[in-house]
Protein backbone atom coordinates (compact mmCIF):
# COMPACT_ATOMS: atom_id res chain seq x y z
CA UNK A 1 0.00 0.00 0.00
CA UNK A 2 1.11 3.34 -0.69
CA UNK A 3 1.53 6.29 1.67
CA UNK A 4 -1.99 8.13 2.37
CA UNK A 5 -3.91 4.79 1.19
CA UNK A 6 -6.58 3.96 2.82
CA UNK A 7 -7.97 0.55 1.45
CA UNK A 8 -5.86 -1.18 4.02
CA UNK A 9 -8.84 -3.37 4.75
CA UNK A 10 -9.69 -5.36 8.01
CA UNK A 11 -9.79 -8.19 5.65
CA UNK A 12 -6.17 -7.22 4.30
CA UNK A 13 -5.12 -6.87 7.88
CA UNK A 14 -6.20 -10.32 8.35
CA UNK A 15 -4.74 -11.91 5.42
CA UNK A 16 -1.59 -9.98 6.70
CA UNK A 17 -1.40 -11.27 10.04
CA UNK A 18 -2.09 -15.05 8.28
CA UNK A 19 0.76 -14.26 5.80
CA UNK A 20 3.35 -12.60 7.26
CA UNK A 21 3.77 -13.18 10.64
CA UNK A 22 2.31 -16.65 10.03
CA UNK A 23 -0.59 -16.76 13.06
CA UNK A 24 -3.43 -18.62 12.59
CA UNK A 25 -6.24 -16.74 12.50
CA UNK A 26 -9.98 -16.63 12.26
CA UNK A 27 -12.04 -13.50 10.95
CA UNK A 28 -14.11 -13.96 13.82
CA UNK A 29 -10.53 -13.97 16.39
CA UNK A 30 -9.56 -10.08 15.14
CA UNK A 31 -11.41 -8.85 18.70
CA UNK A 32 -10.93 -11.04 21.20
CA UNK A 33 -8.85 -10.54 23.60
CA UNK A 34 -5.25 -10.97 23.55
CA UNK A 35 -5.45 -13.47 26.37
CA UNK A 36 -7.72 -15.32 23.84
CA UNK A 37 -5.52 -16.04 21.36
CA UNK A 38 -3.59 -19.31 21.07
CA UNK A 39 0.13 -18.80 21.48
CA UNK A 40 -0.03 -14.97 21.11
CA UNK A 41 3.57 -13.87 21.94
CA UNK A 42 5.69 -10.00 22.01
CA UNK A 43 7.16 -12.09 18.56
CA UNK A 44 4.07 -11.89 17.24
CA UNK A 45 3.11 -7.93 18.44
CA UNK A 46 6.79 -7.02 16.55
CA UNK A 47 6.47 -8.76 13.27
CA UNK A 48 3.20 -7.43 12.88
CA UNK A 49 4.18 -3.81 13.74
CA UNK A 50 6.81 -3.71 11.08
CA UNK A 51 4.25 -5.67 8.45
CA UNK A 52 1.73 -2.95 9.12
CA UNK A 53 4.30 0.03 8.60
CA UNK A 54 5.37 -1.66 5.21
CA UNK A 55 1.57 -2.66 4.23
CA UNK A 56 0.34 0.92 4.93
CA UNK A 57 3.16 2.58 4.26
CA UNK A 58 3.41 4.60 7.65
CA UNK A 59 4.43 4.34 11.13
CA UNK A 60 2.29 3.04 13.74
CA UNK A 61 1.99 4.41 17.17
CA UNK A 62 4.31 1.67 18.87
CA UNK A 63 3.15 3.39 22.73
CA UNK A 64 -0.40 3.02 21.45
CA UNK A 65 -0.19 -0.65 19.94
CA UNK A 66 0.99 -2.09 23.27
CA UNK A 67 -1.83 -0.57 25.02
CA UNK A 68 -4.46 -1.75 22.20
CA UNK A 69 -6.06 -5.19 23.60
CA UNK A 70 -7.24 -7.33 21.18
CA UNK A 71 -5.81 -7.10 16.99
CA UNK A 72 -9.07 -5.38 16.28
CA UNK A 73 -7.93 -2.15 18.66
CA UNK A 74 -3.93 -2.68 16.73
CA UNK A 75 -5.68 -2.07 13.17
CA UNK A 76 -7.72 0.43 14.45
CA UNK A 77 -4.66 2.69 15.70
CA UNK A 78 -3.06 1.07 12.26
CA UNK A 79 -5.78 2.54 9.64
CA UNK A 80 -7.34 5.46 10.97
CA UNK A 81 -10.37 5.76 9.83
Amino acid sequence: MSSGTSTFTLDDFILLIREEIGMPLEAEQVAADFDELPNWDSLYLLKLVTALEVATGHSVPVGKVLEARSLKGIYDLAVPA
